[in-house]
């Protein structure tokens, strides 16, 4: 059975420092939070002797509330950003599959798609 440990980050000059309550006495550094499971792995391994096989590490970067508000707003535009190409994709092919039923080339489609001839044999495909 796996652990899993809170790598609470927070930055202090060019390093995050690195606090796990979870493990009594555990407090690492890194310079990038890309490294932060590598050294919480490493030193949770050395202080309880277990294998670094038997934790699993979240790595909560702490951040103030103005930093977590456009953090919040940029995560939320792009969740909006993906639903509306899902939608955009969904309209396209419905639309190719139109023109296309109703007997238009791959090529006036394409046209008058605004897409490559290419692309609308794709969606014709799917």
């Amino acid at each position: 059975m796996t652990t899993t440990l809170t790598a609470r980050s927070t930055r202090s000059g060019g390093w995050w420092a690195v606090e796990v309550p979870e493990v009594q006495g555990l407090f690492t550094q890194a310079r990038r939070l890309d490294q932060v499971t590598a050294a919480v792995l490493d030193a949770a391994a050395l202080l309880t002797g277990r294998p670094e096989s038997d934790f699993d590490v979240v790595v909560v970067p702490v951040l103030d509330a103005d930093d977590l508000s456009v953090v919040r707003d940029a995560r939320e535009r792009r969740a909006e950003l993906a639903e509306a190409e899902q939608a955009a994709a969904r309209a396209s092919r419905a639309a190719v599959a139109r023109l296309r039923a109703e007997g238009l080339t791959v090529r006036d489609v394409a046209e008058i798609m605004g897409m490559s001839p290419q692309r609308v044999s794709q969606l014709v495909a799917s």
